[in-house]
């Protein structure tokens, strides 16, 4: 029989809609980031580069880009004869097909696949985060205090607490108690999600709570153990880490790429970032143009002048276009002329000449306040916007929008023009 002594388990099929139209035809972990990147691959780089070869990710929601991005794993050198990374969707089974309907059943619906390594430990990833890691580090302390399950933890801003699944722990990390979001944190270690368990005490606290609708680590399987009196322990992690779950967050963390000595740094040589790389020619920077601390993807043409943003792969700037403090992601086509501020543009956008992004005075969003926020302007993915239109703050469009879908040539600060048949 196989035996490996860790294996990770990666959660990705979220469909994170706190991040709007950018995760509406794409799962939140294949939501590109930093130019070349998508997220899934900083927990894909933290497991290869702590010596975890046996992968499985599991994906439900709009899964197509990161089933392609992913492959068998070669950017990793995950494409092993034995372990390697397996794309696990939920599948339909003799009885009955089920979705994932929480974050431990769907590892509770792969117990197979995880048996068929005889594990001694399983790592539970989130895919959705911006971190370096190295897990191995956390086995040693989970194996050092002999617990059943450990669960990375990190200080915030007691303020802060209660947004988390907050962990009380004795003076030696033992866990005697955890929150879910308190009111009056008693703790500020926040749960990052990201768990060790000993293989017998995960299949076991699986099996014994698989009628729990929604089954949860945090809500179901941890508070099982601890029931149980098995020893949990907090590990203590006190590197950059991003949840990247909202467009400002989102937003905030390709910005933190660029500042001048980066919280995160893409450019160390021993703890490197892998992706799956296009062929691409290498970026052209025209003799007109102006590029102030940006982030340039491969293939990338700029004729205009690009401050203070993070732009992807294949990218066109149009001549005398401004742009700053945005995010262009891959393969979007920017016009002459074109005024961009704070914006946030998804794959393969194309903007005609002389639009202008993030105009004018701020106005709450009118749909959904709680995504589209902060004075950006968020375009989705493959949307048209036609010559000559300017566009406020707090606004989104997404589809192919043609000069009679605006008054005035404008898209007042708060407003969302979304085309039928785009948002499903």
């Amino acid at each position: 029989m196989i035996k490996k002594e860790m294996i990770a388990m990666l959660l990705a099929g979220g469909q994170g809609s706190r991040l709007g139209v950018l995760t509406s035809k794409v799962a939140k972990p294949a939501v590109a980031f930093g130019g070349k990147y998508r997220i899934i691959d900083f927990p894909l780089s933290n497991c290869i580069n702590s010596g975890v070869d046996t992968v499985g990710v599991l994906t439900q929601y709009q899964p197509l880009r990161l089933n392609s991005h992913i492959g068998i794993g070669i950017p990793w050198d995950l494409d092993r004869n034995i372990g390697g990374v397996s794309v696990l969707p939920p599948y339909e089974k003799s009885s009955n097909s089920e979705w994932y309907t929480g974050t431990a059943n769907a590892i509770y619906q792969n117990i197979d696949y995880m048996e068929q390594f005889n594990p001694d430990y399983v790592l539970i990833l989130s895919g959705d985060h911006i971190y370096k890691m190295d897990y191995e580090v956390m086995l040693d302390f989970h194996k050092q205090n002999k617990a059943e399950a450990t669960i990375a933890v990190m200080p915030v801003p007691i303020e802060e607490a209660s947004r988390f699944g907050v962990i009380i722990t004795d003076e030696n990390r033992k866990i005697q108690d955890f929150e879910e979001k308190p009111a009056n944190p008693r703790s500020n270690l926040a749960s990052m999600g990201i768990y060790i368990f000993n293989w017998k005490a995960l299949k076991e606290s699986l099996i014994a709570m698989a009628e729990q609708s929604a089954l949860d680590f945090g809500k179901h399987v941890i508070p099982y153990l601890h029931k149980q009196g098995a020893p949990l322990y907090a590990y203590e992690f006190n590197g950059y880490w991003k949840d990247v779950g909202t467009l400002h967050s989102y937003w905030e963390a390709n910005m933190e790429l660029i500042d001048i000595v980066p919280d995160f740094n893409l450019y160390e040589e021993y703890w490197k970032i892998y992706t799956k790389s296009e062929i691409l020619p290498p970026q052209y920077i025209s003799s007109d143009s102006v590029v102030e601390r940006s982030i340039i993807g491969e293939g990338s043409s700029i004729y205009g002048k690009v401050y203070n943003s993070v732009i992807g792969c294949g990218v066109v700037i149009g001549k005398d276009t401004v742009v700053r403090d945005s995010i262009i992601m891959n393969e979007t086509k920017i016009g002459a002329f074109c005024e961009l501020n704070k914006a946030i543009i998804a794959e393969k956008v194309t903007i005609e000449d002389k639009v202008r992004l993030g105009i004018g005075e701020e106005a709450p969003n009118e749909t959904d306040p709680h995504i589209y926020n902060h004075g950006m302007v968020t375009i989705g993915e493959k949307s048209v916007i036609p010559k000559g239109i300017t566009v406020g703050r707090n606004s989104v469009i997404f589809g192919v929008t043609t000069p009679e879908d605006y008054q005035d040539a404008a898209l007042a600060s708060g407003k969302t023009l979304i085309k039928a048949g785009d948002e499903a």
